[in-house]
């Protein structure tokens, strides 16, 4: 955000000019009047979200930074958030901000919703586990009976219609309320005609579970290329829909969190996070690195011997480290893509290792050649290291590959998220096993 624009809308807060600043909100975006208030003080932030209607400021709580609106929920009032927010959201969006307080202040604001029929629908979506499809869905959709004429279809299509902002399918449903299939706007244009909606009603239709988990709900959608998808319990009666939307957020926040534990950060943090929460969640693989170097320096203290009488072999440590890290890191790295895309069969985990292996063999086989010629070259056919190296670095990167490849498949079966193996973990046990398998090559080669 630029800094006149921001410093601008400082004056105007410092001078509680109101009517000036209510005009300039007026003009932007919710996202846009979020992201102001990112970076604003609370105080600050609490006078612009006076200045918004109802509906504007539960759209710009939706989009604000989730440490910000978490901030602001605790000194807001439960009735301001039940009717300036919560009565103006879709109620997945409501739930999302629900879960963010405690279980005395949500009863607070569920117990201040004006809308019973909302308020119950909170309450209902709650219950469900919020990594699944049932805590992810809303329940605002157009539903009609199978058994309507077309007239009472669009008379009802209608009167639901008004209460929406997005109408993404017309669900059919029978006398139970179980999900028959979705009603074709087109067959409404060219068929109006039709004495029943089952009779145009088109029955193939993807569906997912309550229970589901979101990366596979994700998958479903990616894979498809739906911009809704219906939610059922398990009877096939529809509870509520996912849209496209709500897919994004979560495809973000899956990739922000995956790549933050690939690079060694425990837990969620931003730029704008305080340095005791940063370090607390940079600390621990840092320690743990730590404690691998130690052993590391263990393990080649054990060898003075070997490294006085050829201090050439010395200089090939980083290659051997660096290598083992690399290639482990690599291969783990395409693993979680596919678990995570759903294009790896966890059920054909062979064929993956197979793969894998043959990699591994063609690029062993090249470095070593590589790191042989040069050693030739450098140190003559007569000394060890040029022979140690090559035939360490050969094993080293098939071993690394295989671990790389295996290890995310293994916090996967034990439901480990298995993006933490293409982080440090590989690098610092590829690491270890590096300077394991250099040290023993030398001990068998110079002993």
């Amino acid at each position: 955000m630029e800094k006149n624009f921001l410093d601008n809308i400082l004056e105007l807060i410092e001078k509680e000019d109101a009517i000036q600043l209510k005009a300039i909100l007026s003009e932007m975006h919710p996202a846009d009047i979020a992201e102001l208030c990112d970076e604003l003080d609370i105080d600050e932030a609490r006078f612009v979200y006076r200045q918004l209607d109802n509906e504007t400021a539960a759209d710009v709580l939706i989009e604000t930074d989730e440490d910000a609106r978490k901030e602001l929920l605790e000194i807001l009032p439960s009735e301001t958030i039940a009717k300036k927010f919560i009565d103006y959201m879709d109620t997945d969006d409501a739930v999302d901000i629900i879960q963010e307080m405690d279980e005395e202040k949500q009863e607070e604001v569920l117990s201040h919703i004006e809308d019973i029929e909302q308020a119950s629908d909170i309450v209902d979506l709650l219950q469900y586990d919020e990594n699944t499809a049932g805590g992810m869905m809303g329940t605002e959709m157009v539903i009609v009976n199978e058994n309507m004429s077309m007239p009472e279809c669009l008379s009802e299509m209608r009167l639901q219609a008004e209460d929406m902002d997005e109408i993404y399918n017309v669900y059919v449903v029978d006398d139970e309320g179980r999900l028959k299939g979705v009603f074709p706007l087109k067959k409404m244009i060219t068929n109006p005609s039709v004495s029943k909606v089952k009779y145009v009603m088109d029955e193939d239709l993807i569906t997912t579970k309550v229970d589901t988990p979101i990366d596979e709900v994700v998958q479903l959608i990616e894979k498809y290329n739906l911009v809704a998808v219906p939610v059922i319990d398990s009877i096939g009666r529809l509870q509520g829909q996912i849209t496209v939307d709500d897919v994004i957020d979560e495809l973000r926040e899956q990739q922000e969190h995956d790549y933050q534990l690939a690079s060694g950060i425990t837990a969620d943090v931003e730029t704008a996070d305080n340095v005791f929460r940063q370090t607390r969640a940079r600390i621990p693989w840092l320690l743990i690195g730590m404690i691998g170097g130690i052993c590391n320096s263990m393990l080649l203290g054990n060898f003075e011997g070997s490294f006085a009488a050829h201090p050439e072999l010395l200089l090939f440590i980083p290659l051997i480290g660096g290598t083992g890290g690399n290639v482990g890191t690599q291969s783990s790295a395409l693993v979680v893509q596919g678990l995570a895309n759903g294009s790896l069969d966890t059920n054909n985990i062979a064929r993956q290792v197979l793969k894998e292996s043959v990699v591994a063999l063609i690029n062993a086989s090249i470095l070593s050649i590589l790191v042989l010629g040069y050693n030739l070259i450098r140190f003559g056919y007569l000394e060890p290291v040029t022979y140690a190296v090559p035939i360490s670095l050969f094993i080293l990167v098939i071993i690394g590959t295989l671990w790389g490849t295996l290890l995310p498949l293994l916090f996967e079966k034990i439901h480990i998220d298995p993006a933490i193996a293409t982080g440090p973990f590989v690098q610092i046990t590829n690491d270890l096993l590096g300077i394991a398998i250099y040290i023993g090559v030398i001990s068998l080669m110079v002993s």
